[in-house]
C-alpha cells in the first residue's frame, strides 16, 4: 500500500523565490492588491473569481492584439460560453516574440541525427517562405491543411506558417495506418496535405509514400501534397504530384505577418480516440490555448528563457503541441523522432546529458520501464542541469516515485501530471511551491476548478470519484468539427453532471490538494500512455476472415504499466494459432504499432447489453479484481453466460 504522505522532494526557498509563479504572485499583489500565503490559496481565488484570473494573465503576459476584448467572460455556464470576445489575436505572433540570438530556437535530435539547432533566423525565413507559398496557393483563412509528418522541425515550421495565415492546422503521425489517418482528415476536408517520405523507428526505415499518395487520393478536398524529404534514400517517384519542400524553400518569401482573428477562432482540430465510431474532431481557440499554454508553461512548469524543454511525443499526440508552446515561455524545445527504446533506454537520458535538457518530459511507462531496466541516468550521466521531470500518460506508480530520486537525482522536482487532448493541456501537475509526496501528482492546476464527485453529484476527499471540471477554462473545445448542434460535444462531457464537464478518470483528491488518477471510467484504452478508441481495432478485424466477434480491453497494472487483451470468437473451422500472426500485422499496418494487443485469447462467446452493446466496461472491472456482482448486472446481458468465461480468466490476466 502506498504511503502518500511520504514527501520525497521539497523545493528551497531559493526554489519558489526564483520561480515564474511568485514573479506573477508578486505582480499581483502590487498590481490587483491580492495577496496569498499558499499555493492552495492562490488556487482557490483562481477558480471562484475565474473572469479575474484570467483577465490577470491577460495583462501579465501582455497578450498581444489588434483589437481590444469586450468582456472576458459572457456566462459561467457550460458549454459554450464567449471568451475575450471582440479580441483579435494570432498564437504564432506570440511564438516569434520570443525571437533572439541568445539561443536557438529549437533543437532536433533522431535515431540517425545527431542533435542539430535551428536557429531564430532559420525559422523565420522558413516559416516565412512556406507562408508565402501557401498564400499563394490561395490558402487563408478557415482553411485546413493537413500534415502526416514525424516529430521533426518542419513539422513546427508548418504549423507556425499555416497558424500566421488563419488557417488550421491538424496532423497524425506517420505510425498511423491509412485507414486512422482518413477517418480523421476526411471530417475536416483540408486542401492540402504536407506529408514526409518515410521516417525511422527502432533502427526501421519506413516508407510514407504510398500512404501520402492514397490519402490525398481518398479525401478529395485535397488538391496538393508537399512532401518533405526527410529520408534521404527514398526518393520521390517520377511524374508525381507532388511539390518537394525544397521547391518551396526557393520562394522568394514575403515578410512574416499574422492574420489577426478572432478570439475563438479554430486554431488546431485535434482527435479523440474514436471509441464509438469516427473519432471526434476537436477544435480548440487561438486565445484559449495560447492563454491556457502561457499559463502553464511559465506558472506550473516554471519554464524559464533559454532552458531545454523536452517531451517524448509524436505529432500524433496533444503533447506535440504542448512541446512547442515551451516556446511562448522563451524555453527552448527539443525534438526527437524514433524509438526511445532503442538502441537502448539510456538513449533520452544520454541525450538530456548532451544538450543539456532542463526540463525532461515522458511518460509513466517509459519511467516505469527504466526502472524495471534498473538503470541508473544520474550515475552514467551528467544531469546537473536537469531542473524538473514531467510524467504523463498514464498513473506514475510510487515505485517509480522511488527510483527517480534513489537514481537519477535527489533534487529533480518530479511533476506528475495529467490532462488530456480535449483540452490540450494539463488539469492537474506541478508546482514549485508544494512539496512532492510520494505516489501523489501535486496539485490542481491555476483556474481549473477540479473536484472528485460521487455518483450522487457530491464532493469528496480521499476516495475515488470522477474527475469533474466545474467551471468554464478558456482551452475548452469550441466545438467539435463537423457537430453542428453541438449534441456530440455536450453527450461526452455534459450527461453525467449536468453543467459540469465529466472527464472519465477516477481520481482520489486529498485535503492538502495532492491528488492520484486510478485510470479510466470508460472503454477507452490508455496503450502506453496513448488513448485508442475500440472501435479503430473492431474495424480491422472485422475485416479478417475467421473473427466471428472481438473484444479488447486495457488493463491497469499496480507497476504503472498497462496490459491489453484481445478476446476473439471465432468462426469453426478456424484457429487462434493460424490467425495470430494475420490480426497482428493488420492492426500494425492499418492502424499502429500501439494497437497490436498484448495477448489473444480464444473465448465461446462475446457479452452484450440487452441493447447491444459490447460489455466492455464491467468486463475490465471484472478483470481488474472488482466483484462482479458489483461491477455489472448479469441480468441486464444478452448472453449472461459469456461473462462466465471472463470471471474464469481474471486470475490468469492479472498475475500474468
Amino acid at each position: 500500500m502506498a504511503d502518500y504522505q511520504t514527501v520525497v522532494w521539497q523545493p528551497t526557498k531559493e526554489f519558489i523565490e526564483q520561480s515564474n509563479l511568485k514573479q506573477y504572485q508578486q505582480w499581483l499583489l502590487k498590481k490587483k492588491g491580492l495577496s496569498f500565503e499558499r499555493y492552495d490559496e492562490l488556487w482557490e481565488w483562481s477558480v471562484n473569481h475565474v473572469p479575474d484570473f484570467w483577465e490577470s494573465l491577460w495583462e501579465y503576459f501582455d497578450v498581444q492584439h489588434s483589437k481590444p476584448y469586450q468582456s472576458v467572460l459572457s456566462s459561467m455556464d457550460m458549454p459554450g460560453p464567449d471568451w475575450f470576445k471582440g479580441a483579435e489575436l494570432n498564437y504564432a505572433e506570440h511564438i516569434f516574440r520570443a525571437q533572439t540570438e541568445e539561443h536557438p530556437a529549437l533543437v532536433f535530435a533522431s535515431e540517425k541525427d545527431h542533435p542539430t539547432t535551428v536557429s531564430w533566423h532559420e525559422l523565420h525565413t522558413k516559416v516565412a517562405k512556406l507562408r508565402t507559398y501557401l498564400k499563394q496557393q490561395g490558402i487563408g483563412k478557415g482553411d485546413r491543411v493537413a500534415a502526416y509528418l514525424p516529430n521533426i522541425p518542419e513539422a513546427i515550421m508548418a504549423f507556425l506558417a499555416v497558424n500566421s495565415l488563419g488557417a488550421i492546422w491538424s496532423c497524425c503521425s506517420p505510425d498511423f495506418g491509412v485507414s486512422t489517418v482518413i477517418d480523421r482528415f476526411s471530417q475536416i476536408e483540408p486542401s492540402l496535405l504536407i506529408a514526409a517520405n518515410g521516417y525511422q523507428y527502432g533502427s526501421k526505415k519506413l516508407n510514407r509514400i504510398q500512404e501520402a499518395r492514397t490519402i490525398s487520393e481518398e479525401i478529395s478536398s485535397i488538391e496538393e501534397v508537399i512532401m518533405i524529404p526527410y529520408m534521404e534514400d527514398m526518393p520521390l517517384p517520377r511524374r508525381s504530384n507532388f511539390t518537394p519542400w525544397q521547391n518551396i524553400l526557393k520562394t522568394d518569401e514575403e515578410p512574416l505577418e499574422f492574420e489577426q482573428l478572432p478570439f475563438s477562432h479554430p486554431i488546431w482540430v485535434l482527435y479523440s480516440s474514436g471509441t464509438t465510431g469516427k473519432p471526434k474532431a476537436i477544435t480548440h481557440s487561438h486565445g484559449g490555448v495560447l492563454l491556457e499554454h502561457l499559463k502553464y508553461l511559465h506558472l506550473q512548469n516554471d519554464v524559464k528563457k533559454g532552458e531545454y524543454f523536452f517531451w517524448f511525443t509524436t505529432t500524433g499526440w496533444m503533447m506535440w503541441n504542448f512541446l512547442q508552446a515551451s516556446m511562448l515561455a522563451g524555453g527552448v524545445p527539443v525534438l526527437y523522432d524514433g524509438s526511445p527504446g532503442y538502441p537502448d533506454l539510456n538513449t533520452l537520458w544520454k541525450l538530456s546529458e548532451e544538450i543539456p535538457i532542463h526540463h525532461f518530459g515522458t511518460s509513466a511507462p517509459y519511467l516505469v520501464a527504466c526502472m524495471k531496466e534498473e538503470l541508473k541516468p544520474g550515475t552514467d550521466f551528467d544531469l546537473s542541469k536537469l531542473r524538473s521531470i514531467g510524467s504523463t500518460g498514464a498513473p506514475l506508480p510510487p515505485e517509480a516515485f522511488d527510483w527517480v530520486y534513489e537514481t537519477v537525482s535527489d533534487k529533480v522536482w518530479l511533476c506528475s501530471m495529467s490532462g488530456g487532448t480535449d483540452v490540450c493541456t494539463a488539469f492537474v501537475g506541478g508546482t514549485p511551491y508544494e512539496p512532492v509526496h510520494r505516489g501523489t501528482i501535486q496539485c490542481r492546476a491555476l483556474g481549473c476548478d477540479l473536484r472528485a464527485l460521487n455518483e450522487d453529484g457530491e464532493e469528496v476527499f480521499g476516495q475515488l470519484g470522477e474527475m469533474v471540471i466545474s467551471k468554464p477554462m478558456p482551452s475548452m473545445p469550441v466545438f467539435f468539427w463537423g457537430d453542428d448542434d453541438h449534441r456530440r460535444y455536450k453527450a461526452s462531457y455534459f450527461e453525467k453532471f449536468r453543467g459540469k464537464w465529466c472527464h472519465g478518470d477516477w481520481i482520489k483528491v486529498f485535503n492538502n490538494g495532492s491528488l492520484i488518477i486510478q485510470g479510466r471510467s470508460d472503454a477507452t484504452l490508455n496503450r502506453k500512455g496513448v488513448r485508442i478508441g475500440t472501435a479503430e481495432i473492431y474495424a480491422v478485424l472485422d475485416k479478417i476472415p475467421g473473427i466471428k466477434d472481438s473484444l479488447i480491453v486495457n488493463l491497469e497494472q499496480a507497476d504503472g504499466d498497462d496490459v491489453m487483451p484481445l478476446f476473439v470468437m471465432l468462426e469453426e473451422g478456424y484457429n487462434l494459432e493460424g490467425l495470430a500472426p494475420t490480426i497482428k500485422s493488420e492492426l500494425k499496418s492499418q492502424c499502429s504499432p500501439r494497437h497490436v494487443p498484448d495477448q489473444i485469447i480464444a473465448v465461446p462467446d462475446i457479452p452484450y447489453t440487452l441493447s447491444g452493446k459490447k460489455m466492455e466496461v464491467p468486463i475490465k472491472k471484472v478483470l481488474m479484481g472488482m466483484d462482479a456482482a458489483k461491477s455489472m448486472n448479469k441480468d441486464a446481458a444478452r448472453n449472461p453466460e459469456a461473462i462466465d468465461y471472463f470471471i474464469s480468466l481474471r486470475e490468469e490476466l492479472i498475475n500474468g
